[in-house]
């Protein structure tokens, strides 16, 4: 089941939440930083020792003192007009955490709009591409999570839910 609705990712009961992160992995800004605060000191700590996730791929930590199990770390690509390469990284962004999810037995997950903060990517655009994966997925887990963090990103994902 695809659930989309507008809140604090940090809050979500599921089994695992997804983090749009840095390539170094470093926290952040953006819900980045707000998944490290709320998680504390110990996911910084495992993210260190990974040391890294390059653009596209998803790495997967504990999950510290969110109610999740788990955190997905994911990095998603910077906008620069669509030159290079951003819809197929994009689209391996969320692939990779649902595959990382499956692999780990996780079945509900839930996502913050990756790359359409900082990064710059088009928010219609960027849903699009979220919501067709996701339905790729769905028959995978048990619940699918999309977190808007404002009201105009929620009216757009709701938008796209219809098309897609």
């Amino acid at each position: 089941m695809l659930v989309i609705k507008q809140g604090d990712i940090t809050k979500e009961e599921v089994d695992v939440i997804v983090n749009a992160a840095n390539t170094g992995l470093r926290g952040g800004g953006g819900v980045d930083g707000a998944i490290h605060r709320a998680a504390g000191p110990s996911v910084m700590q495992e993210c260190r020792k990974i040391g890294g996730c390059p653009t596209g791929q998803a790495v997967i930590t504990n999950a510290g003192n969110l109610k999740a199990k788990k955190i997905i770390h994911t990095a998603g690509p910077v906008w620069v007009g669509g030159r290079k390469n951003e819809p197929a990284l994009l689209r391996s962004a969320y692939e990779n955490c649902f595959r990382l999810a499956k692999e780990n037995g996780l079945r509900s997950i839930a996502f913050p709009a990756i790359s359409t903060g900082v990064y710059g990517y088009p928010i219609i655009e960027a849903t699009q591409i979220a919501l067709q994966v996701g339905k790729q997925y769905e028959k995978d887990f048990n619940e699918i999570r999309f977190i808007c963090f404002s009201e105009r990103d929620l009216k757009v994902y709701r938008k796209e839910f219809e098309t897609v």
